[in-house]
């Protein structure tokens, strides 16, 4: 039996983990769906050129495959319509630069201005998001392989229809056959979440059983910080999510901002979680470390067990509910305990007590799959009335869904404002391209006069969806070494199938399917398969050799390092600069969600509109994620890298936060309100401001800088009093105190981080656990 037990246990881990692998299997439907349009346009144009032309050559078939993959790889619009769209608008630069490619081509002067010119176009179109990048991407990859295959004029007519082939299987795989369900994905996504949540408490689990012991190594509590990032992941993987759907499509009569609320509680609480865990395994610094009660770790672990249980994949609701509740009741002595000595054990039982309420919040508003309909309101175990304090009630104003803008109502593509210097990052990294694709010619005419374009395409794609010099780093170091591999793996290939051309073609559509799989986790994979295809290539139209292999190592350095010295001597940017600048913005946006959500609180009159003022945070909020992509990178071992990481995911929450309080804010108005909330929302805002000094310039209390943030729980504890007090309709007075807690939580967020990064003073290092609990630390009124 105990093995038996051992075996489902391992089942349901493996379930648990398997769902947090490819959050929403977004990477198994790129690849799938990409690989298979490859297959049906190369079957198509086979089936063509055997009845109408069978001597035509063979690299037609190539080139429609490659039109499809790059067709399913480039297009990333948000919604289906603009996705098909778009995708039907790539035969346009597709058969344009496949013509003026093709005619070029015998010429190897006007082939390499052309090339350039392309590449410039392409690279400057991307300011008209991501219908832009698409279409300037349509428009080089043609183009790079009418010099690969060295075509002649001659073949254009069966070129074009390659084109139109490619681009078409495309467009009925992904926009009609295999069409992606937004709900779906979301759910997904979300099931992902727990997931990913359940295997960060597993790490914590892990660091608990070593206290009693020598305690835990480096290595564990780096497994907690990793588990913890993935988390983050998957948090922003779905606000995306929450960009193409609704959430009530996935759950009745949930709106998208109660769901992006509650993952942002259970990630916050999670990560105080995680954070307490590490603080109780490091010895103490304020004296010789003192060994933890077993009976006492035992509490703790018996807490997480049942987070454990909660978060499982295929776990019902009535569990769920009485896994949360018996968490809770695993650590309330602990809890309760106020002895001088405990804090730190107190404040961890205080962590997991709100992770527990977290999940039992996000259990009764979406429901798991498991769970049979109609049974919102089951559980195993009645909600805490902290719990119960922290919910709205039914009918509140402070839930009333918002109407997320119509497929129809999305804003026509404008060009990006410039920045402080004057020019727009398209238009300098157009400058960059141009400059590193002539110096990738000159150095590669030298070396290889017949492969010049490898060069040329490394320096392009190392520029793709570059923003600083760091993410270019990153990006031309990943590809040189992803190629070095890609050689040794595709010599490898070749002596395994030697002249099976079966063989080849099989092994050539998986190498596709796991480049494509792998891109979004690192370029560096899609190099490394992308290069073995090649060799592939080479086999089956009779060019293969180890010789030409290498010189695709020493052509990719050349493109990188041309890309590199561009990015560092022409219209330099740095990667610091880049963010600084993209959390300065978001910061500015939230400032002003905030304070006019406050003034239309207390009955003032706004210069701006709910709308405009989230459409404009929520703007910032992609720029910055994507100028914190290079600094969070695992490659570019930067020793702040966390920092960037937990800088990213503060911003995003307070995103969310301050989008329900300005929606809030439209349903609820009480002048004299304004003596307590008007104080509390200054210092919230004020805090905000500190983090990004902390951010942007680095100054923080252990550089000698002056410590910028400082909680404002007493001020949200005020105007919380007053919501209580002066309300007397129960809905009006759940809708203040909703108010209040997303404050609070706007704070806790923000001051947690600017404590971590030491910008803040720690509450919890200076005050008891009673006291603490007093001035909102561990505020147990609203579920902290």
């Amino acid at each position: 039996m105990a093995g038996d037990g051992r075996r489902g246990r391992r089942s349901f881990d493996l379930r648990t983990w398997l769902a947090g692998v490819d959050p929403g299997l977004t990477r198994l439907r790129l690849a799938a769906i990409a690989v298979t349009s490859m297959i049906l346009a190369v079957a198509v144009v086979a089936a063509l050129r055997a009845l109408l032309d069978p001597s035509e050559p063979v690299t037609v078939l190539l080139f429609t495959g490659v039109l499809a993959m790059i067709s399913n790889l480039a297009v990333n619009e948000p919604t289906l319509p603009r996705r098909r769209t778009t995708t039907a608008l790539l035969i346009l630069p597709a058969a344009a630069s496949t013509v003026a490619g093709a005619f070029v081509a015998p010429y190897p002067i006007a082939s390499a201005v052309s090339f350039v010119a392309v590449m410039v176009v392409a690279v400057w179109v991307r300011r008209y998001g991501p219908r832009g990048f698409a279409l300037g991407m349509a428009a080089f990859m043609p183009f790079f392989f009418t010099q690969f295959l060295k075509v002649a004029p001659a073949q254009v007519p069966w070129l074009l229809i390659a084109v139109v082939v490619g681009v078409s299987s495309t467009l009925l795989l992904r926009g009609v056959v295999f069409a992606e369900r937004p709900a779906r994905t979301l759910r997904r996504m979300v099931t992902a979440f727990r997931a990913r949540a359940h295997a960060l408490v597993g790490e914590i689990d892990d660091v608990l059983v070593e206290l009693p012991r020598e305690g835990p190594d480096e290595g564990d509590l780096e497994s907690v910080r990793k588990a913890r990032a993935r988390l983050q992941e998957v948090a922003l993987l779905v606000e995306d999510a929450l960009e193409q759907t609704t959430a009530g499509r996935v759950w009745p009569g949930l709106d998208d901002d109660t769901l992006a609320l509650r993952v942002a509680d259970a990630e916050l609480a999670l990560e105080r979680l995680s954070v307490v865990v590490r603080r109780l395994a490091l010895p103490p610094t304020d004296g010789p470390p003192e060994p933890l009660d077993p009976v006492v770790v035992g509490a703790l672990r018996t807490g997480v067990g049942h987070l454990r249980t909660a978060l499982g994949a295929g776990t019902d609701q009535a569990t769920i509910l009485e896994a949360s509740a018996d968490a809770r009741a695993a650590v309330a002595g602990l809890v309760a305990d106020t002895r001088a000595g405990g804090e730190r054990v107190q404040r961890t039982a205080f962590a997991i007590r709100r992770v527990a309420d977290a999940i039992h919040h996000a259990q009764l508003d979406a429901p798991s799959p498991a769970s049979a309909p109609g049974r919102r309101d089951a559980g195993g175990g009645a909600p805490s009335p902290d719990a119960l304090a922290d919910r709205p009630e039914p009918g509140s104003t402070v839930d009333v869904p918002e109407r997320r803008p119509a497929e129809d109502d999305v804003r026509p593509e404008e060009e990006p404002p410039r920045p402080a210097g004057g020019i727009a990052v398209t238009t300098r990294q157009a400058v960059q391209v141009g400059v590193a694709a002539t110096l990738a010619i000159v150095v590669s005419e030298s070396i290889a006069p017949q492969r010049w374009y490898w060069a040329v395409i490394a320096a392009f794609v190392v520029f793709a969806g570059t923003n600083s010099r760091g993410d270019l780093l990153t990006r031309g170091w990943g590809r040189v070494v992803g190629t070095i591999g890609g050689v040794i793996a595709g010599m490898g290939l070749a002596a395994l199938v030697g002249d099976n051309q079966v063989l080849s073609l099989v092994l050539l559509f998986v190498g596709v399917f796991l480049a494509l799989y792998l891109v979004r986790i690192s370029p560096a994979m899609l190099a490394f398969w992308i290069t073995a295809v090649l060799a592939l290539v080479y086999g089956l139209i009779g060019q293969f050799s180890v010789e030409v292999l290498l010189l695709r190592i020493e052509e990719t350095a050349i493109g990188a390092a041309a890309s590199i010295v561009a990015a560092f001597l022409v219209l330099p940017r740095g990667t610091r600069a880049a963010f600084g600048e993209a959390v300065s913005e978001l910061v500015d946006a939230i400032d002003q969600v905030l304070a006019d959500a406050t003034d239309r609180l207390v009955g003032r009159a706004t210069a701006t509109s709910r709308r405009e003022g989230v459409r404009a945070m929520d703007d910032a909020l992609v720029t910055l994620r994507q100028r914190a992509q290079p600094l969070a990178a695992p490659l570019a071992r930067r020793r702040a890298r966390s920092s960037y990481q937990q800088g990213l995911r503060v911003l995003v929450v307070c995103d969310v936060y301050a989008r329900s309080l300005a929606r809030s804010a439209d349903h609820l108005t009480d002048p004299s309100w304004a003596a307590t909330l008007v104080p509390a929302s200054e210092q919230v805002r004020a805090n905000l401001d500190g983090l990004r000094d902390v951010l942007v310039r680095g100054k923080r209390a252990s550089d000698g800088g002056q410590v910028r943030a400082r909680s404002a729980e007493r001020l949200v504890d005020a105007a919380e009093e007053h919501a209580a007090r002066s309300a007397d309709d129960p809905h009006r007075r759940t809708a203040m105190l909703g108010v209040a807690r997303l404050l609070r939580r706007i704070d806790q967020a923000v001051v947690g981080l600017a404590i971590d990064l030491g910008a803040a003073e720690d509450l919890d290092e200076d005050q008891s656990p009673s006291t603490a609990a007093s001035a909102g630390v561990a505020n147990t009124r609203s579920g902290s």
